[in-house]
């Protein structure tokens, strides 16, 4: 497949950590290759490195040797100021802790990153609310939402700039069994219908088979599934 038509390629990423004194080497020449569209989920021990290796293929934390390309273009041989344009508008991010402001309410959370980027997008943000089934609760603070509505919100606000990549770390983690399928479901179904690229961190080997491919983490490489 030519690179051009991947919107995101690894090329030999390593990241190493130094723990008093001794390396560890987390990342070793990780190569990933994922399509338009595709769904891709990561699975491996804990510890091993998934959400680092997320982190690195969304611009969050720079390898240690290596590189990123994201449609194209290399994350980290450039300046930080294009890495987080980038960010902004072709990638989102769904995190298993959820981080919304709890002074917002879910509207205000789903429109953040609009107006980071100077964009005016209540029309979407409200489309998004419903699409995710919380057209009767975009006023409540986070607080007034469970979980479940939570990660729904956190989901939409990662849609809110139409990115063509959306990175999920552990999205259903901290929900229960129930709560997370149905989050899970729309999560798909919503990504589905938009022809985004997705990629999943998760340790639920039935969650993981859901998508198009699966790779494990192991000895800081991927592995097929």
């Amino acid at each position: 497949m030519p690179a051009s038509s991947s919107p995101l390629i690894a090329q030999d990423v390593h990241r190493t950590y130094v723990l008093g004194g001794h390396e560890l080497r987390v990342l070793r020449g990780v190569e990933l290759e994922v399509a338009a569209g595709e769904k891709v989920f990561l699975c491996g021990q804990s510890g091993a490195g998934k959400t680092t290796l997320l982190y690195v293929l969304g611009g969050l934390e720079k390898p240690t040797r290596g590189d990123v390309l994201v449609h194209g273009k290399s994350l980290y041989h450039g300046p930080a100021a294009a890495r987080a344009r980038a960010r902004n508008q072709t990638m989102g991010f769904v995190f298993q802790h959820y981080f919304l402001l709890p002074e917002l309410t879910a509207l205000e959370n789903v429109l953040l990153p609009a107006m980071i980027g100077g964009r005016k997008a209540g029309d979407r943000a409200r489309e998004l609310l419903d699409r995710v089934g919380l057209a009767g609760r975009m006023d409540h603070l986070p607080t007034e939402l469970s979980g479940g509505e939570q990660q729904r919100v956190a989901i939409a606000r990662a849609l809110i700039n139409d990115p063509g990549i959306l990175y999920a770390d552990e999205p259903t983690g901290n929900l229960d069994a129930g709560t997370g399928a149905g989050v899970m479901d729309m999560l798909m179904g919503v990504v589905g219908e938009a022809g985004k690229t997705l990629v999943v961190v998760t340790h639920d080997l039935a969650l993981a088979k859901r998508g198009d491919r699966l790779l494990r983490l192991k000895d800081g490489g991927l592995v097929p599934g």
